[in-house]
This record gives structure tokens, sequence and C-alpha cells, in this order.
């Protein structure tokens, strides 16, 4: 049985762990965004060669999130300071992929593609690493499920604003002073990590085995396994719209493009404004029902999006809004619920790496399988950017709003039926219980 303290964190030791979630999500939006645009633009990178680059360094991204979340608890189970230490490194090596990636030091195709290559690897596997060790450590902070809400809070809090910062700095202060600006609140960041609440020390009696031993013992888990398929449709519903905005928004709406910063911008601020509104909310429904009322929201929001048409740019804000105050459910919440799952489990303290590792692969394979699938079949179903055919235009709403609300419907519904409810049978769980008011 493993025996962990679990000390109330406060609002600024939650500040000081997440303000490492703004420079790891500062860091996404150009690197998914802006870094394809920049090498085709820049370097002349032909797509196809740059496509393949892109889908090999992700698929491998993925693919090793296992391997760096056991090493994650291998980390932890050594010290503190290793576990600090490696992050230090990674961050480090993060700021140097990162400007490597925009700022290359060679000219070719051939040239480019090999350096594109290894500052790919490097950037994403430093990234994934450090993510990772973020993630357990706020995991082993533990705590009841309003304590667990508000550490995920704090940290997909500061990404968000992250994200928005990110939104505006390539286009206006140029790519090297991002790749400064990341450098420096990598180090903010670290260094605040570096003196927030640290999780308590462990004490395992020696008929126990160690959870960290097998790459797979997560999987073993039928909570883990019921929670990740929630997880993955969820995912699912919200990435296919993420892929699909831009071409609703300028070829459904026909919008200014001067209103397309506006839309994201409101998102994401609604997503960050609903953060503590939510967290007042897990005391009195629970982590997992209150996010089912984020999902019901979501596909509402959905829903009114498919009844736009050309001119309605002003109540698409609306459906901005509402989906973002959802996004907010599906940031904080999830990540809590593992963690309670974790702690339930008896594996807290030793085994939070391998399954965030699992976490983090089952959400970054959802981002490929999701752009692989919607594109090719709009293309198939003859829509293409900028086409008028009200057929194809069809095909576009369906994709954006449907879709993602049958998925939604099916997550809610799955959310329900695999954890709520055999959860509720079974009496009372910390995954599930009300908080303490």
């Amino acid at each position: 049985m493993t025996t962990l303290d679990t000390p109330p964190v406060s609002s600024l030791g939650g500040a000081l762990y997440g303000g490492l979630g703004l420079p790891l999500a500062f860091l996404a939006l150009p690197l998914y965004v802006v870094l394809p645009n920049h090498h085709a633009r820049e370097f002349g990178m032909p797509l196809a060669l740059l496509g393949a680059l892109l889908l090999s360094a992700r698929l491998l991204d993925a693919f090793i999130d296992p391997l760096l979340g056991r090493l994650s608890d291998r980390l932890f189970a050594r010290s503190v300071r290793h576990v600090l230490g490696t992050g230090a490194l990674a961050a480090a090596a993060l700021a140097v992929g990162f400007a490597g990636l925009f700022m290359p030091p060679v000219r070719g195709d051939a040239a480019l593609a090999v350096w594109m290559a290894g500052a790919l690897v490097l950037t994403y596997t430093a990234f994934s690493l450090l993510a990772i060790l973020h993630q357990a450590w706020g995991a082993m902070l533990g705590g009841d499920e309003q304590q667990r809400g508000r550490v995920v809070a704090w940290r997909e809090g500061m990404g968000l604003i992250g994200v928005m910062v990110a939104a505006i700095t390539p286009t206006v202060f140029g790519l090297p002073a991002t790749a400064a600006l990341l450098a420096m609140t990598l180090a903010l960041g670290w260094m605040a990590w570096a003196r927030a609440p640290r999780p308590a020390p462990l004490t395992l009696r020696s008929n126990d085995a160690p959870a960290d031993a097998n790459l797979w013992h997560p999987l073993r888990r039928p909570a883990f396994r019921r929670l990740l398929v929630v997880f993955v449709l969820n995912g699912l519903a919200s990435a296919i719209p993420a892929t699909l905005v831009l071409f609703f928004v300028q070829d459904r709406l026909q919008a200014p493009n001067a209103m397309e910063p506006a839309f994201l911008g409101l998102y994401f601020a609604s997503a960050a404004a609903s953060l503590p509104l939510w967290m007042r909310l897990v005391p009195r429904l629970g982590l997992a029902r209150t996010w089912l009322v984020g999902i019901v929201l979501s596909v509402m929001a959905f829903a009114g999006a498919a009844t736009l048409g050309p001119g309605d740019a002003n109540a698409f804000l609306i459906v901005c809004a509402l989906s973002g105050i959802a996004l907010g459910t599906d940031l904080a919440l999830p990540g809590a619920l593992l963690a309670g799952l974790i702690d339930e489990h008896g594996d807290r303290g030793h085994a939070e790496g391998a399954y965030f590792g699992w976490w983090n692969f089952a959400s970054k394979l959802t981002l490929a399988v999701s752009a692989g699938l919607a594109l090719p079949v709009l293309a198939l179903a003859g829509y293409a950017p900028g086409t008028t055919d009200p057929r194809a235009l069809q095909a576009l709403v369906l994709a954006y709003c449907a879709l993602p609300c049958v998925l939604k419907l099916l997550a809610g519904a799955t959310l329900y039926g695999l954890v709520i409810r055999p959860a509720t049978r079974a009496a009372p769980t910390p995954l599930l219980s009300r908080s303490p008011s």
C-alpha cells in the first residue's frame, strides 16, 4: 500500500507549478501552424517533402511518449533533483531545437530536409519529456477532486495565456523574437516550477511491486482504458473542427480576414475565463459530471454553428464564446480525473509518467488521425478551398459541425456509461464523489 500525505496547494503554489504551462503551450502554435507555411514560402521546400517530414516526426513523437513516461517514473523514483535537472536539460534542448527549426543555417532541399528532420526530433522529444515530467508532478500533488482540478486548471490556464501570446508574437515581432521569448519563458517557467509545491515523499511496503516495472501497466487497468476511450472520442470531436475552422470561416461564413484573430482570441479567452467557474461547479457535481455538462454545452454550440451562413460572422462570435467555455472542461477535468484514478489504484508516486505517456500518445495520435481523415474526406466530397459549390459547402458544414456533435454525444454517452454509472453503482469513490464543501 502507498502512503502519501496530500497537503493543500495554495493559489501561489498553483501558479508556480502552472507557470511552465505557458511556454509549453506557446510553442504549439508556431510549431504546428506557422512552421509549414514558413518553410514552404521562405525556403521553397516542396509541400510533399514537407508533409512527409512533419507526419513522420509527429508519428515518432506520439510513439515514444510511453517510453518517455517510463523514464519519467524512474527519474521521480531517484529524486526530485533528478526530475528538475532533466527538465532543465529538456527546456534548453527545446529552445535550441525551436530556434534551429525557424532559423536553419543551411539551404537547399536536401540539406534543409536533413536539418529539419534532426531539429524536429530534438524539439518534439524535448517537448514531450518536459510536458510528461510536468504533468506527472501535478498528479503527484494529490488532494481531493477540487484540488486536483485546481492544479490542472492552473497549468492549462497558463497554457491558454501562452497560446494567445503565440497567436500575435510571430506576426508582430517576428520569428527571432518569438524564439527568444520562448527561451526566456522556458527559463522563467522552470525557475517557478523549481519553487512549486513538491510531491510528498513516497513510502512503499516491501511487498509492493513497483508499478513502473512494466511499460504496459496502465493499460492493464480497466478504469484507465475506459477513461482513455472517452478521452480519445472527445479529442477527435475537438480536433476535427480545429482543423477545419478557417475553411468554415472563409468559405461558409465568408467572413473578412480581419475577423479571424477575433474568433480565435475569443475562443481561447472564453476558455481561460471559464476555468474558475467550472472549478466552482466541481464540488457540487464532481469532475466527471462537470465534464459531461461541458460536453453538452459544446454540442449545443456546434449545432448552432450549423445554422450559420454567409454574413453571420457576428453570430459566429457567440459560437466561439460558448465552445470556448466548453473547452475549459476539456482542458482541466480529464487530466484531473486521470490523477484521481492513479491515486485510487495506489499508483501515485511511482507510475504517473507511464499513465501520462499513454495519455499523451492517445492525444497526439488523435490529432494526426483527425487531420488525416477530415481533409481527404472533404476532398472526396468535392470541397476545395475557395469553392462556392453548395454541395461542397454542405459537406464542409457536416464535417465542421455535425461530425463533432456526433462524436461529442458519443463521448458523453461513453463517459456516463463507462465512468460515471459504474462508479455510482460501486458506491462513492474518490474519482466521482463530491468534494467536501
